[in-house]
């Protein structure tokens, strides 16, 4: 489980103020979407989640331990796929999850048995001997979700994590979270994609300009999809469209107005 308790963060240089008194509790055995915007406060959240960056006020919590007064003890409890793929380009893909392996001090046995199952079912195995350097965008992405599953880490974290894989590497991604959060772990992960929360979530939190507009399921958000409807009327949602992207984009549109 994850909570973020009214944490904040203001960019000093630009005075922007990325995330905004943000409050989410992550259940386990769940998969939960972070939809938002580009530019909407999703990425400097996971990096505070992650002890990445310091949050100017508030506490994250990790199965219950504090990020801020235990780091590596709460670090250990989560993986992360960062939203760039930014590896070691001079190691090979094997020297990079052995790398991994020996940062969180998984066992020999244990890091190939975990390597070779996952390196098999994201079709990279035949190149784990190649150097990162030569490796495409979606080749080092699948190196990356391998490398934070390499310690079974309880809570998997995960930033815009199908942009740049290939149709089966998504598939295969998309599975693995299901089986992560159906075993009981947090899937955490972010998407500026409506379709792809739909598809994938059993709850959701909306984020635009760096607050929390919405929280809650898919039935949830069909509600207020109807509730709105209702109120307004369909001709307000983007051109008649009555899909949960419409919605998405109308919840953004408001908050925005709202906005002073």
């Amino acid at each position: 489980m994850i909570e973020l308790k009214n944490i904040s963060k203001t960019y000093t240089k630009s005075g922007t103020k990325a995330v905004d008194n943000l409050n989410l509790a992550i259940p386990d055995g769940v998969i939960y979407g972070f939809l938002g915007p580009n530019g909407a406060g999703k990425t400097t959240t996971i990096r505070m989640m992650t002890g990445a960056i310091a949050a100017d006020s508030g506490a994250i919590l990790i199965d219950g331990i504090d990020l801020g007064q235990s780091p590596l003890e709460a670090k250990r409890r989560f993986g992360l796929v960062p939203d760039t793929p930014d590896l070691f380009n001079r190691l090979k893909a094997y020297e990079y999850l052995n790398f991994v392996a020996d940062v969180y001090r998984v066992s020999t046995a244990e890091r190939a048995s975990v390597i070779q199952k996952l390196a098999a079912r994201f079709e990279i195995s035949d190149v784990l001997k190649s150097p990162i350097g030569s490796m495409s965008r979606g080749m080092r992405m699948k190196l990356n979700l391998i490398a934070s599953l390499v310690h079974s880490p309880h809570n998997w974290i995960l930033d815009e994590p199908i942009v740049g894989l290939d149709p089966h590497a998504a598939f295969a991604l998309k599975e693995l979270m299901r089986e992560h959060a159906a075993s009981g772990g947090t899937v955490f992960f972010s998407t500026h994609v409506m379709e792809v929360a739909e598809r994938i979530c059993d709850e959701l939190a909306i984020i635009n300009k760096g607050k929390i507009i919405f929280t809650g399921n898919l039935d949830a958000l069909r509600e207020l999809k109807e509730s709105k409807k209702a109120r307004t009327g369909s001709e307000t949602m983007a051109h008649d469209d009555e899909s949960l992207e419409a919605l998405f984009l109308a919840l953004v549109e408001d908050a925005g107005a709202q906005t002073p």
